[in-house]
């Protein structure tokens, strides 16, 4: 084109920073981290525009949950940077069809729609593209495997001729996802990896802004919301009806003061056609082990298997507890005397709790908060958990009004785009901390007849 690209931060000191971090080789992986107004989409743009008109026939995505906010929000936004570049119609064609940009110079920008897919859980659909860098926008909306397929496709295409290195670019609002557990947290700890890189943006450093901007939103928003969305803090959550507090979660995976007690129990979420997953929860006191998390099962193999670990462990029929939904009928009538759960069945506290599981669902998030429950499993089972526990929220505010109650099973996948099978088993195991203990056989006189 014969001219010099300039990226214009406009006094933008984090966009800045990026943009040096992008030019670094040794760095791969950065999440710019920016609140309300802190210039997410034009960075982005920017960035992954600018190497495209760079660098001939090389590929690029950028990767939103959802085709609708591709379309959107991130459209325009790539329209007003080649705007402000001049670039023209003569230099790019948008392919509808497959949803990318073609340039002048064969290099291409694919718009990636990332949600979640019932059929492909582990967006493995994303391990076959070649891309030469990419860039997750909201990335507080994607979960770890969506992340992970996605950054394995970049450095495939073209980056050798160019020497460039693997480059991902991750935008968000402070989220109580993988973001905080993989960037934030070890940021602010100093632990970091050099690799990796975190840059913290408020409204105040995007110098673009209207004056009244940052005034509009301390005037509209909720407090949780200003907390986040104005003043960058990530230990506040969006929903002020979450029941959890997000590093008492990361903890319950590290809580090793938490001991066995010696009363066991074996709680389960069963899994069969057209369901999600089966998942077993074996328990000591508040330990919690995860010997099987798995698909489709059929019935005989489920009634096996929970059958041998419950000889293996020792633990009595009476302390293993099934969702009721049908499969767990089919269980009990094999293995008689265990406990189905009709969540939807009256609460003990009945005076508090809109149903059972409402009422085991907060004395869940009660031990968890209080650090009293340990969990031992895999790092991807990890994973998983701490994104459900993000759905583990009351569908009313706490007032004397209104009983407690668990937000709706169909309200938690869709939040999570997929059944809360993991929060299901932990739900479960409660019952057994709510129900009245049984006080014993009441003591009676006996009389002796005398002999006539």
């Amino acid at each position: 084109m014969g001219r010099q690209l300039q990226f214009d931060t406009k006094g933008n000191e984090k966009q800045k920073e990026v943009a040096r971090l992008w030019l670094d080789d040794s760095v791969t992986d950065i999440l710019y981290a920016g609140t309300k107004g802190a210039g997410k989409s034009y960075l982005g743009c920017s960035l992954i525009a600018g190497d495209a008109l760079t660098y001939p026939e090389t590929f690029y995505f950028i990767a939103r949950k959802t085709a609708a906010d591709l379309v959107r929000y991130t459209i325009p936004s790539i329209y007003e940077v080649f705007a402000h570049w001049g670039i023209t119609e003569d230099y790019y064609h948008f392919n509808g069809q497959y949803n990318f940009f073609e340039l002048y110079n064969k290099s291409r920008i694919y718009l990636i729609d990332a949600k979640y897919n019932p059929s492909d859980p582990m967006y493995e659909r994303f391990g076959s593209m070649q891309m030469t860098r990419g860039w997750i926008e909201e990335g507080g909306e994607f979960i770890r495997e969506a992340k992970t397929n996605l950054q394995a496709s970049i450095g495939r295409w073209k980056n050798d001729v160019y020497k460039l290195a693997p480059k991902l670019l991750i935008t968000c609002n402070p989220s109580n996802n993988f973001l905080y557990t993989d960037y934030y947290k070890p940021w602010k700890e100093n632990k970091l990896p050099p690799w990796r890189r975190f840059v913290k943006a408020l409204p105040q450093d995007n110098k673009t802004l209207p004056d009244t901007y940052i005034e509009g939103l301390l005037r509209n928003l909720t407090q949780s919301q200003i907390e986040r969305l104005v003043f960058g803090n990530w230990e506040y959550d969006d929903d002020p009806n979450w029941l959890v507090d997000y590093d008492a979660v990361c903890d319950m995976f590290s809580n090793e003061f938490v001991l066995p007690t010696g009363n066991r129990f074996i709680s389960t979420d069963l899994a069969g056609k057209g369901r999600d997953s089966w998942v077993v929860g074996t328990w000591d006191g508040m330990v919690c082990r995860i010997p099987i998390a798995k698909g489709f099962s059929e019935g005989k193999e489920m009634e096996e298997k929970i059958a041998k670990l419950a000889t293996g462990l020792k633990v009595p029929r009476s302390s293993i507890v099934s969702d009721a939904d049908g499969l767990g009928f089919y269980l009990e009538s094999y293995l008689k005397g265990i406990r189905e759960f009709h969540g939807g069945q009256s609460a003990i506290d009945s005076k508090t709790y809109n149903n059972i599981k409402s009422e085991c669902a907060f004395k869940l998030a009660e031990l968890i908060n209080k650090r009293q429950i340990h969990i031992i499993c895999s790092p991807e089972v990890q994973e998983k958990i701490k994104q459900e526990m993000t759905v583990l929220k009351s569908k009313n505010t706490n007032s004397a009004e209104q009983k407690r109650e668990l937000i709706s099973k169909d309200t938690m996948k869709q939040l999570l785009g997929r059944s809360p099978d993991f929060l299901d088993m932990l739900i479960m195991r409660m019952i057994f901390e709510i129900k009245p203990k049984a006080t014993g056989m009441k003591s009676a006189k006996i009389i002796i007849p005398t002999k006539r």
